[in-house]
């Protein structure tokens, strides 16, 4: 990787207190980086004062705005080149984030995808293997953990992408795919996440697992329309077909039910073409707009 670019390690922390000493003098002691800057999003404890004291950049939200807004904050304010997001909870080991930096000079994103370990929760492997599947379909590429926090992006790219990203703790998936879609270059290296220092998950399967689909279907709908709008239409012309094979077993007939279902499915395939003309508009002016402000 190129010597002089500025790495900053972006943490967004809410009730951290009990953790991010910890977690910032063992970056401290893994990797020489430009700085760490926790967004202290809200806390209603010390993260915030703690963070300072450690020798984080700190900056506080006035109230909790979410994990993903955090992050927003940490990427129109950080000052390196390449940023480096990790949780505040310990999962995410130091030891790892020069596995992420060696692969930045050919990619725009790397991504730790987490290494499944025995005792880990069964309906929470089932829950992320669905979403990188669906995800997968959406992006016409391999996405190996879809929900990783831990990875490395080129800020001029993130910050292209930012005002996708959601307040919640769905960021991941936004700019996993925006990314994808765009046409910029991302790579999975496989690492092993750690215990918490303290506390539980805060992510719930059922919210927040619903949240997740809703955001792949949105970040389809804005890249690659078509992807969603075709199997749609698909399911209407399979039901227009079944019922018509029925009714002419049945009386030879072509009733209106068939006709409204393969009218639909004709209706949404065009407006899923018209979709994915405006997608590759949009598109090309993300790119023009950033060229314009660089």
């Amino acid at each position: 990787m190129e010597v002089e670019k500025k790495i900053s390690i972006i943490i967004p922390a809410f009730n951290e207190q009990k953790s991010i000493q910890q977690l910032i003098n063992q970056i401290q002691e893994s990797v020489s980086v430009f700085e760490i800057l926790v967004i202290d999003d809200g806390s209603s404890d010390n993260t915030g004062t703690i963070a300072a004291q450690a020798g984080a950049r700190v900056i506080r939200n006035p109230y909790n705005k979410g994990n993903g807004a955090a992050v927003k904050t940490g990427i129109r304010k950080a000052k390196g080149d390449i940023l480096v997001f990790m949780d505040a909870d310990g999962q995410h080991d130091p030891k790892n984030i020069h596995l992420l930096l060696a692969e930045m000079e050919n990619y725009d994103m790397v991504v730790g995808a987490r290494v499944k370990r025995r005792g880990e929760a069964f309906y929470r492997n089932v829950a992320n293997n669905i979403y990188n599947i669906f995800a997968s379909y959406i992006s016409g590429q391999k996405i190996y953990d879809l929900t990783s926090g831990f990875r490395a992006v080129k800020r001029k790219v993130a910050l292209k992408f930012a005002y996708l990203l959601p307040n919640t703790f769905s960021y991941p998936t936004t700019i996993t795919l925006s990314l994808m879609k765009a046409g910029y270059s991302v790579k999975y290296i496989p690492v092993e996440n750690r215990n918490r220092y303290e506390g539980k998950s805060k992510i719930k399967i059922f919210r927040d697992g619903i949240r997740f689909f809703l955001i792949i279907l949105k970040i389809a709908s804005l890249f690659s329309p078509l992807r969603v709008f075709f199997p749609v239409s698909l399911g209407f012309f399979f039901l227009g077909s079944l019922n018509y094979l029925y009714t002419f077993l049945k009386s030879h007939t072509l009733t209106n039910m068939s006709v409204v279902l393969f009218v639909t499915s004709v209706i949404i395939f065009m407006l899923g073409l018209i979709a994915e003309q405006i997608a590759q508009s949009r598109i090309e002016w993300i790119d023009i707009f950033s060229e314009d402000s660089n």
